[in-house]
């Protein structure tokens, strides 16, 4: 679903991603860990341009970009097409209520007619179990709730491929399960994701592999099981015994 091959960014003489590559099957979960200012967001927000990446080039559905090249906005516009992103922060429309929210994308953007964009919405809030939230603005809703209604947002978009950017880092501890549960369920249900993540937890039980960025570089992958109790690389067994203490592995 997803291949990845020499990924490099650099801003101006800074070079924050150094030459990744990545396959991720259909239907696979992939988790990416590592320290603050590893390149773990630059890396996820190239996979759908929001950052142009320096050189390289990303595969989704068979659908290739090549950045050695120049780029058409009508290329890029299709690219984007195929994954959709989650934030860090929800950054819902205020005043939307949680159904026009999601519908808007399929609407505005799509030009799905408004009622099957509403059915749809209805359906996604009610997946994610916000069904008794339709008509609430975001003021209204708790932090994981508006996660929530962003995951339903992204979901609209019907795209093939999931991207979370630290999901949960915004929200208080006891906001964080009902995320996660969501993403849980998405991953069982066969979604192709890549995830940035502090959640150890959520690594272990949810991902088929992990990822360790350090420098901008893949210093390690592997099965969750074999990363977290068995670690070949000296730089994460540093990093996950300094999290030990914090974040239950």
């Amino acid at each position: 679903m997803i291949a990845i091959h020499n990924l490099h960014k650099q801003f101006g003489k800074l070079e924050v991603l150094k030459g990744i590559d990545l396959d991720v099957q259909k239907g696979g979960t992939t988790v990416v860990i590592g320290p603050s200012g590893s390149g773990k967001t630059t890396f996820l927000r190239c996979l759908n341009i929001l950052e142009t990446p320096s050189a390289g080039s990303v595969t989704i559905d068979e659908q290739t970009v090549d950045f050695s090249k120049p780029l058409s906005k009508k290329s890029i516009a299709a690219f984007r097409k195929q994954s959709a992103m989650v934030f860090q922060h929800y950054n819902l429309f205020p005043h939307m209520t949680a159904l026009e929210n999601v519908m808007e994308g399929p609407a505005t953007v799509q030009k799905v007619p408004k009622a099957q964009a509403r059915e749809r919405a209805v359906q996604l809030l009610e997946k994610v179990g916000l069904g008794a939230k339709l008509d609430e603005y975001p003021f209204q809703l708790s932090g994981g709730q508006q996660q929530r209604v962003g995951i339903a947002r992204a979901l609209a978009l019907e795209p093939k491929v999931m991207l979370f950017d630290e999901p949960t880092s915004a929200l208080d501890p006891e906001l964080v399960g009902e995320v996660l549960q969501v993403m849980k369920d998405l991953a069982a249900e066969g979604m192709t994701m890549i995830v940035v993540t502090h959640e150890m937890r959520f690594a272990r039980e949810a991902a088929n592999e992990v990822l360790f960025m350090d420098g901008g570089h893949v210093i390690e992958r592997g099965r969750p099981d074999d990363i977290f109790t068995n670690p070949t690389e000296e730089r994460t067994k540093q990093f996950l015994n300094l999290i030990q203490n914090t974040n239950a592995i």
